[in-house]
């Protein structure tokens, strides 16, 4: 698979940003353009009129993309494009996946289960579902594991009963 063009989603949290370490060891051995990617919705009471609170958000979001890429410039990383995009995050990655011509995405999942995810949702599952982009999810460190039902955990061992 070419890795080009990696496109990494970011929402300014550590948990996220585990991705970018990940991006960058995919993107080893070959040229390799590395997206950074944000998206800015602003929240606004009805009836007030949006426009600062959208200009906030997006001037928030550039500041946070620019001083990611001035770390990985600091590194040696030579070839990082930012974008901010308006919008719900999940349709700003799919929209980006596609205009940008990814190769892969690659982004990291807090790992919510239960309420968490009914109620949040889950930005990875509608990004896997709504792009042809191949992706590469990485489990940030810290992330809740919960194993399908009748499974042992990673750290655990499963007990056999004989009958």
């Amino acid at each position: 698979m070419k890795t080009e063009r990696i496109l990494v989603p970011l929402d300014g949290s550590a948990l996220a940003e585990a991705a970018v370490e990940a991006a960058l060891d995919l993107g080893r051995g070959a040229p390799s353009r590395l997206i950074l990617l944000r998206a800015a919705e602003a929240h606004t009471l009805p009836g007030a009129d949006p426009t600062d609170e959208q200009v906030a958000v997006v001037r928030e979001a550039e500041q946070y993309l620019a001083a990611v890429a001035d770390r990985l410039t600091k590194r040696g990383v030579k070839d990082v494009d930012t974008g901010v995009w308006y919008g719900p995050a999940a349709a700003a990655v799919i929209e980006a996946a596609k205009l940008k011509k990814a190769d892969l995405i690659v982004m990291s999942t807090h790992g919510r289960s239960g309420l968490g995810r009914l109620i949040l949702g889950s930005v990875t599952e509608s990004v896997l579902r709504g792009t042809t982009t191949p992706i590469c999810i990485v489990r940030a460190p810290g992330a809740p594991i919960e194993a399908p039902k009748g499974a042992a955990m990673p750290h655990e061992k499963k007990e056999v009963s004989h009958v």
